[in-house]
């Protein structure tokens, strides 16, 4: 039988972590504390596991902490079942809740089992107690070095972690010139300090070099977890609201994004990201199966959610089988909104689409969009064309230049699902004017691009329409006022009554646009750029004939009618009707008491009586005896206010709730203080979750798409939450990592 010299030793630090047996073709380990249920009732029985591995998973157990629930609301009935001793807490379950008493009697017996169980804990956390601390021992010199091994490989991982970074590389033998980040960083450390150097890589026990990539891993894992806590922490037993979409990553698979809506200590509106599930399916009920399971593993409870923002699928919003309904059945006061940023996308789509004329512009845009952008030396063409054009600006001096001025542009396609790409792709066109065209003329007299001849000469011909410009500029001057918006509800601390203001805004501005700005729009913006560019402006007495499409499709009618009534007036008055439409939850009840908490204008909007029935939305929060200390409370909440020179300037909720904490008089009006955080939890947009993917496509690209689901996990907290992720220190993470497996090295922490 060989000896242990006889024996092949890993030289990449991975035999750190004391083996275990893995059960079937499985190459996790079972005992990895993110696959370790986090309910008890789902647990499997630790004696079920092999004998071998049993002390793992007693400290994957540890490491994942206590199942407690913050706040969660248990059903309450009354029990009459007479139960005995036994195995209650690890099999049957407790039910002996009429005996209020039992519980202490359990806790307080000296020779109980509950006194032995917490005895064998003790002993099973100190790490002079294990069985392996006892046969291998370490010096005090090689705990130090392993020590400083651990925390030189935390830091390194912490700073590619910061930068959303790969941490391996693709070959990491030793003749390897790119040994991955982590590696290469670790190296580098070590030729520039000696006292790294002394203890890493080489001159480190190559079975406990902290560089295998399980080490990296768990390290990551540490820093995610940590991360996350202070999340948690931040959040406490308050109510909160949650953001969810889905989206398949780099390699197809289908990710669940989770985002908390949460009003932390200081009074500020948070928007965190929780985590991402992989889910099989986009049924609702998968996806509500998995943000139960993502909120339970944190210790959350669906009985403390009080808003719901998603986008206008129907297996989100269902009424009566999609995830609105089945978390509502959960938690009844977790009001449902839909994004709005998404209803403003929608109404931006059904114009393009809705309209003829609007649709046309589209079509042509889409064409030019093909021709231009079908190759780099098409591009290079615009740039070197848009390059001297601004040369020629600056020497005339009808443009100044600047730091920031004079950018670049392209132009990317507009997508339905792309918020604001619409605007930003007419405002490039617009103006590239000159540039576009002089490309296009160009490209139709060079014979090499003979092969799209047709398409050149047709999109040249339809830019150089009035048709073409007069739709240019009249998207132009919607869609950036509706850009304004969109911007302004993709802020995380924008609350619902500003975010309903501002909408109102943007429909009173396009009302003045349908009142009074015709003539305006077409002398000032449409007719100068025609008379700069040398375009023809029809007669607006004449008849009416449209270009590139068949008259016998149009009626009978002036260029004033067509561009004034048909196209101006019409559009203007479809978005007009599909802003009401997609926002007409203005007119529900529950928005419409909302807003009498607007503190503008010194309270102007103060409806004491639409705030009594907004409480009356959470029975939970207030009971009739509640609502009758929060009517006197808002009788001397409305007087304090006005009067209090401080609360005289305030323009959102967001800034009255932050107010109410600095100056300590959310202690003085308990229930309306908690009242304005239930109207601040209501979401408005699921920009951060669309953030979310965004990053996914930085951290999981071409290059690492084997990322598993719970690395790819662990790198977007730590990447997208940063400021959460800095406050992690290394001994949270060292802590935590000792906790996860029986390690070699036992350290005192």
């Amino acid at each position: 039988m060989p000896g242990p010299q006889d024996q092949d030793i890993p030289t990449d630090g991975s035999s750190e972590r004391i083996p275990s047996s893995v059960p079937g073709s499985e190459s996790e380990r079972i005992y990895d504390v993110d696959r370790l249920p986090h309910d008890p009732g789902k647990r499997m029985p630790i004696s079920s596991y092999d004998v071998n591995d049993q002390d793992a998973v007693r400290r994957g157990f540890v490491a994942k902490g206590p199942c407690q629930t913050y706040a969660h609301a248990f059903p309450t009935k009354i029990l009459s079942v007479k139960t005995k001793g036994g195995d209650a807490f690890v099999k049957a379950g407790f039910r002996n809740w009429r005996r209020y008493d039992a519980l202490d009697k359990h806790m307080r017996s000296i020779k109980g089992v509950h006194r032995k169980a917490q005895e064998k804990f003790n002993l099973f956390l100190n790490p002079n107690a294990s069985i392996v601390t006892s046969v291998v021992k370490q010096t005090k010199d090689e705990k130090r070095q392993y020590k400083a091994r651990l925390t030189y490989s935390i830091q390194c991982i912490r700073l590619i972690l910061r930068q959303g970074l790969a941490s391996r590389g693709h070959d990491e033998s030793e003749e390897s010139l790119n040994k991955g980040n982590f590696l290469e960083l670790l190296a580098w450390l070590a030729e520039n300090n000696k006292e790294v150097w002394k203890v890493v890589l080489k001159n480190a026990p190559k079975n406990c070099q902290m560089t295998a990539h399980e080490i990296q891993s768990d390290i990551i894992n540490c820093f995610a977890k940590a991360t996350t806590n202070y999340i948690i922490e931040d959040i406490g037993a308050d109510y909160y609201s949650i953001l969810a979409d889905e989206s398949s990553d780099v390699s197809h698979k289908e990710q669940l994004a989770l985002c908390l809506r949460y009003v932390d200590k200081e009074g500020r509106v948070c928007e965190r990201f929780l985590g991402v599930v992989h889910v099989a399916d986009t049924a609702s009920l998968s996806l509500k199966k998995a943000i139960e399971s993502l909120l339970m593993d944190h210790s959350l409870s669906l009985s403390q959610i009080r808003g719901q923002g998603y986008d206008g699928a129907s297996n989100m919003k269902g009424e009566i089988n999609g995830l609105k309904a089945l978390i509502m059945t959960e938690s009844p006061c977790a009001y449902y909104i839909h994004c709005f940023a998404h209803q403003l996308q929608l109404v931006l789509v059904a114009v393009a689409k809705g309209n003829a004329d609007c649709g046309w512009f589209f079509d042509q845009v889409s064409i030019l969009l093909s021709v231009i952008g079908v190759s780099c030396k098409r591009h290079e063409m615009i740039r070197g064309i848009r390059t001297q054009e601004i040369l020629e600006a600056l020497e005339l001096g009808d443009i100044e230049s600047g730091k920031g001025l004079n950018q670049e542009m392209g132009l990317s396609r507009p997508g339905d699902t792309r918020w604001g790409s619409h605007y930003k792709t007419v405002l490039h066109i617009v103006s590239m004017y000159s540039t576009i065209l002089k490309v296009l003329i160009k490209l139709g007299k060079d014979r090499s691009h003979k092969d799209d001849w047709g398409k050149i000469h047709a999109v040249c011909e339809a830019i150089e329409s009035f048709d073409f410009i007069f739709i240019a500029h009249l998207m132009l001057v919607i869609l950036g006022y509706t850009d304004d918006l969109c911007q302004s509800l993709q802020r995380k601390e924008q609350d619902i009554v500003n975010a309903m203001s501002l909408v109102q805004v943007a429909k009173g501005r396009l009302q003045h646009m349908r009142d009074a700005g015709w003539e305006e729009f077409l002398q000032e913006k449409v007719t100068s750029f025609c008379m700069k560019h040398r375009i023809k402006v029809p007669d607006p007495n004449r008849k009416y004939r449209p270009f590139g499409r068949d008259k016998r499709f149009y009626f009978k009618q002036t260029n004033d009618d067509h561009f004034r009534r048909e196209v101006y007036l019409g559009v203007i008055d479809t978005i007009h009707q599909e802003l009401d439409n997609r926002f007409d939850k203005v007119n529900m009840q529950l928005l419409l008491c909302i807003s009498a908490f607007n503190p503008i204008n010194s309270f102007a909007s103060y409806d004491k009586e639409q705030l009594m029935k907004l409480a009356t939305f959470y029975p939970k929060e207030f009971s009739s005896t509640d609502l009758t200390r929060l009517s006197f409370q808002l009788d001397n909440f409305i007087d304090d206010m006005r009067l209090d020179g401080r609360f005289n300037d305030l323009k959102s909720l967001g800034e009255l709730s932050v107010k109410l904490v600095e100056t300590k008089k959310r202690l003085n009006y308990k229930m309306v203080y908690l009242l304005l955080k239930l109207v601040l939890l209501l979401p408005v947009a699921t920009a951060s979750v669309e953030r979310v993917f965004s990053a996914m496509t930085f951290v999981k690209n071409k290059l690492r798409n084997r990322l598993d689901d719970q690395l790819l996990n662990d790198c977007l907290v730590t990447f997208i939450e940063r400021d959460m992720f800095l406050k992690v220190t290394v001994l949270d993470v060292m802590k935590r990592f000792q906790n996860m497996a029986d390690r070699l090295v036992k350290l005192n922490l």
